[in-house]
C-alpha cells in the first residue's frame, strides 16, 4: 500500500515538473509573438500537468485556444 502511493506521488511530481517545462518551452520559445495563447503557470496549470501529463498541457493550450475564438 505505501509503496503504491509513494510511486503515485513520485509519478504526480515528475508529470508536473515536465507538465511546466513544456509550458514554460512552448511560451518562450514556440508562441514568443503571439502572447494572447500563453498559459500562466500557476498552482492550476501545475495540478492540471502533474495530474494528466502532456494531454493535461495540451488541454490547457486548447482551453484557451477555444476562448480566443
Amino acid at each position: 500500500m505505501e509503496h503504491k502511493l509513494s510511486t503515485m506521488v513520485v509519478n504526480f511530481i515528475i508529470r508536473a515538473i515536465f507538465g511546466s517545462g513544456l509550458i514554460i518551452f512552448i511560451n518562450q520559445y514556440i508562441l514568443t509573438d503571439q502572447k494572447i495563447l500563453n498559459v500562466g503557470l500557476n498552482a492550476l496549470s501545475v495540478l492540471t500537468s502533474g495530474t494528466l501529463g502532456i494531454p493535461g498541457v495540451c488541454l490547457l493550450y486548447g482551453i484557451l485556444f477555444y476562448q480566443n475564438l
